[in-house]
């Protein structure tokens, strides 16, 4: 009988990379040492469908780098499990794609964190952006089922509604949007990380283009760091159904993070330090799950327990007992610890109620490994004091690129502003 408490993983089956991207919470670039053999990545395949998992998403680095990258995604799909893969899309040919459906890879995910300029400036490589979109018309081409994902930051957060526009056009069926964070070689450049209070301008906006995006047919899924009970939260979550809002971190419950050397987290985001239960190579699968500390943290949700680890703002909200602190990777590498998020919707409403606004500062930097995070303060203060003359970069309601397409609609850009005046 199988063991089904996880369903879902995400395989990093290579560190290599093409691109160099400044939020890179993996440090991708070159093979991790002692990556897994094509022997060994073949059992886990065979592991991963004996405790229960469906489907597996492969990742990188970027995956196809690696040599035998469609025997492990046949092998997968072989076992009756989905495979799915997220890619930065640099050259993926037709051939390529082709290959992937005949592999059985069934939907892929293609990275797109701006208009060009942006996106090239982000991913470290000029001509990236062009060929996220070369890849989606080859996938298109091949019959393979795509979406987006896009990280949301004071780069690419002025850019949102046209770059819903571009992928929309683009034949998108789905775009998941994240929030950057300081991992990895975010942390090193987190001047370009959202603060705090600026969600109270940027909700609105992806409310806006949510909407939109509902109308039309593209389905948002937003990522674990998105939302949290503020007033679209319902519309974010579930396209405005009552019952789907969230309901605390997943990591061990229902996903599965492996990285390319064997090691096993509860979700992929996770840094490597403080929450691998162990390495393939040491224990089965099984055992790491049903055993390790590191992935069952999130067991006692529901209970006393559940709420134990909360601090801060997080442990006196309403919401303690359903969302548990919100997204455990966000939380820990702001502060080195999980239990006080400060990427939330509902939390910067409050305070902005209260005359307060939140802002973090860098206090200790980052190793330089993969999966690694520094330590930020945390920093309250009235919601009129001058802020530092030496932010490079903002963001605000002010700085959104509307076109001209969105000027139709009755909900004006100026609504948006006022709605936080």
């Amino acid at each position: 009988m199988s063991y089904r408490r996880i369903s879902y993983a995400v395989w990093e089956i290579t560190l290599k990379c093409n691109l160099a991207c400044q939020h890179c919470g993996s440090r991708a670039g070159h093979t991790r040492t002692k990556e897994l053999s094509t022997e060994e990545a073949l059992d886990l395949v065979k592991q991963m469908a004996e405790v229960g998992i469906t489907e597996v998403t492969l990742i990188g680095g970027e995956a196809f780098l690696r040599p035998d990258w469609l025997e492990i995604a046949s092998a997968i799909t072989q076992t009756g499990m989905l495979c799915g893969m997220t890619t930065g899309g640099y050259g993926i040919t037709l051939d390529t794609a082709r290959k992937m459906k005949e592999a059985g890879i069934k939907v892929v995910s293609v990275s797109v964190d701006g208009l060009e300029a942006t996106h090239d400036r982000l991913r470290g490589r000029k001509g990236s952006w062009e060929w996220a979109f070369k890849t989606m018309s080859h996938l298109k081409e091949a019959g393979i089922i795509f979406g987006c994902n896009t990280q949301i930051n004071r780069l690419s957060a002025p850019e949102f509604p046209q770059i819903y526009e571009l992928l929309r056009d683009a034949g998108i069926f789905a775009w998941q949007i994240q929030l950057t964070v300081p991992m990895g070689n975010a942390a090193d450049n987190n001047e370009i990380l959202l603060q705090p209070y600026e969600l109270l301008d940027l909700y609105p906006m992806i409310a806006r283009v949510a909407k939109r995006a509902n109308r039309e047919g593209v389905r948002i899924q937003p990522g674990n760091n998105i939302g949290y009970y503020g007033p679209y939260e319902r519309l974010l979550r579930g396209q405005g159904d009552a019952w789907t809002f969230w309901q605390g971190c997943s990591a061990g419950l229902s996903t599965l993070g492996i990285e390319a050397d064997g090691a096993i987290k509860g979700c992929p985001s996770l840094p490597t330090s403080a929450y691998t239960g162990g390495n393939i190579r040491n224990y089965s699968l099984r055992t790491i799950i049903e055993e390790t500390e590191e992935l069952r943290f999130n067991l006692g949700a529901g209970t006393p327990k559940g709420t134990e680890h909360l601090w801060g703002f997080c442990k006196t909200c309403e919401f303690a007992e359903l969302c548990r602190g919100g997204c455990s990777w966000t939380a820990h590498v702001f502060f080195d610890k999980r239990g006080n998020n400060p990427y939330c919707h509902h939390r910067a409403l409050t305070q902005s109620k209260n005359n307060l606004r939140e802002r973090v500062v860098l206090k200790r930097q980052a190793d330089g490994k993969p999966f690694d995070n520094g330590e930020f303060a945390l920093i309250e203060e009235s919601i009129n004091a001058p802020l530092p003359a030496n932010y490079p970069l903002r963001f605000d309601a002010n700085s959104i690129q509307w076109s001209e397409s969105w000027e139709d609609e009755a909900e004006l850009k100026t609504s948006l502003i006022s709605a936080n005046s």
